[in-house]
Parts: structure tokens; sequence; C-alpha cells
């Protein structure tokens, strides 16, 4: 069992719906081998919840323009005395590749969009209890189809989003690299600071300290208040250390 437990903390619009995406997809991967009304229920619940993020704004334009953004980041460390030249070169064919892919794949998510029964399913979900077999018989049916043919199905959906996938992971896993994790102490349960162009906090705390980051931020300012995880009886110390990093 991890020591630590890892907490991240958006700090714009943009960043907390790139997040959003990330942990979905996540979900979908976990979920894709369907074998009965569970399985197909916790994928369809998180694929209906991704087309609905889908729908909000010029996600495709804001994921190509941070690419741009990062090839940029990359052009300047080029310039660094001593910098590995050969990763900074493979960042960047990446960065290309994966811009050049996004932007000339179809509408994000449309695949799955006009299924036929993601989009049955989809109408269902609000209703209590409206996806069982009399409300769904097309998906009652569906379960009892070979696993193949299910797991072929499930994958040409999922291929679908590899190019808002394998991008927003670049992009992430980047933007997570640039921030380095620094020991700090927090007094009588509160902290903060400034995070002058950063748009991710990322809290590391020890799992033995049972307690939980709560933070608002915006821009540039950032406070954290930590609470206990037993709100009746669990104490904040006086003074806690934890590791932050900005990125």
């Amino acid at each position: 069992m991890s020591t630590t437990v890892l907490f991240e903390y958006p700090l714009n619009e943009k960043m907390r719906t790139w997040l959003r995406i990330e942990f979905l997809l996540s979900q979908l991967e976990s979920s894709r081998t369907i074998t009965d009304h569970l399985g197909a229920l916790t994928f369809f619940h998180n694929a209906a919840e991704l087309l609905d993020v889908f729908e909000r704004g010029e996600l495709r334009t804001e994921i190509a323009k941070e690419l741009d953004k990062q090839q940029q980041k990359l052009r300047s460390w080029a310039e660094v005395p001593g910098v590995d030249m050969e990763l900074i070169n493979s960042l960047r064919d990446s960065l290309k590749s994966r811009s050049a892919t996004l932007m000339a794949a179809p509408r994000m998510g449309q695949l799955m969009r006009e299924d036929r029964l993601i989009g049955l399913v989809r109408q269902r979900l609000s209703i209590p209890g409206g996806c069982c077999s009399f409300d769904l018989p097309t998906l009652h049916i569906w379960l009892h189809i070979g696993q193949e043919m299910r797991d072929a199905q499930v994958t040409q959906w999922m291929d679908s989003l590899a190019p808002i996938r394998d991008a927003l992971t670049l992009i992430l896993d980047l933007i997570r690299q640039s921030g380095e994790f620094r020991n700090h102490t927090s007094l009588n349960g509160f902290f903060q600071d400034n995070a002058e162009g950063a748009e991710l906090l990322r809290l590391q705390l020890l799992l033995a300290d049972s307690l939980y980051p709560q933070v608002s931020g915006h821009k540039s300012r950032y406070a954290i208040r930590f609470l206990p995880l037993d709100s009746e009886h669990g104490e904040v110390p006086a003074r806690l250390d934890f590791q932050l990093a900005c990125c």
C-alpha cells in the first residue's frame, strides 16, 4: 500500500475539463471488457458523460493550441547548454504527429455519438432502473452475442477516441513533469501562496495523516485548507509537512 496520496487541483477551466476527460477515458479503458449488465452500464455511463464533456467549448482547438505551446517550450529548452537534444527532438516529433492526427480526425466522439446502441442507452441513463431488459431489449440481446463480437465493437469505439487520448496524455505528462515537488509546512491546517503561470497543483500527503486538501485558487493565487477524513474525531496538526508541485 502506498504511504502517500496524490491530489491534483486545476487552476483554470481548461485544465479542469482536461482532467475530467482523462478520468473518463481511464474509466472507459478499465471497463472495456463487457460481460454483463453491470459492466455494460459502467462503460456506457462513462461514455455518455464523456460525450457530454465533448459538447462543451472548442476542445479540439484548445488541445491543438496546447500542443503548439509545448513545442515552443521545447524550442526554448533546446537553447539550454547540455540539454538532451535527442529527447527534445523526440518529444517535438511526438507533439507534431499528435497534433496532425488530432486535426485530421473526425469530430471528437462522433462515432460513439452516432452509434444506435450508445444512443439508446444514453437516453435511459437518467431514468432510475431505466436500463433493465424490458426497457432496453437491444442492450439485453447485445449482452448475449459472442464476446468476440462485443469486444470488437468496443475496440472500434475506443480506437475512435485515440486522437484525443494520445494528444491529451502527452500534454498532461509534460505539464505534470514541469513542476518539481517541494517540501512545505501548513500552520493550523492552512497554506497559501502564489502560482504565477501555473495551471495545476499537485499535493502529496502522508496516508497516515488521514487528511485531505480543500483547495481554492484561480490564476496566480491559491489557498489550501487541510481537513480530517474523520470530521468528528479527526484532528489537524498545528504544523503539517506536505509536498507540493506547481505545474
